[in-house]
């Protein structure tokens, strides 16, 4: 059922100007809070050369910024901006249509869905963030 969502999603990111990475990266920015690039590229499985890349591209499209970590100056963090929050939601919008098998299913088994993705989604980005 997903794989045929994840199929198509590729073709709309091009649409929009994205690659599955940049979209990692703006997903795992999307609560607004900024990030070391360090943890991002802990999040994304790649090394500081593969971010730094990823970061540069978002950043000339004016989707992210960089901002040094007051406590320790050679941590670079990085926020979304808000065309980069426009963006992220214009591509949730784009690609998170739920499956038409999911349409079928009654509401509270929905809400079981969605309550386990989100705790899913929210122990992922904790990791992330704290580095563990």
């Amino acid at each position: 059922m997903f794989q045929k969502q994840f199929r198509g999603a590729a073709s709309k990111l091009s649409e929009i100007g994205l690659t599955p990475g940049h979209l990692k990266v703006l997903m795992l920015l999307s609560s607004g809070e900024a990030m070391p690039m360090g943890s991002l590229a802990q999040g994304l499985a790649c090394d500081a050369s593969t971010m730094t890349w990823l970061i540069d591209r978002l950043e000339e499209r004016g989707l992210v910024e960089r901002k040094m970590l007051a406590s320790d100056r050679r941590v670079k963090t990085v926020v979304l901006t808000s065309r980069g929050l426009k963006k992220t939601a214009e591509v949730k919008k784009r690609l998170y249509k739920p499956p038409a098998e999911l349409l079928d299913l009654d509401e509270e088994t929905l809400e079981v869905l969605r309550d386990a993705f989100a705790a899913d989604a929210h122990d992922s980005v904790e990791k992330v963030s704290t580095g563990r």
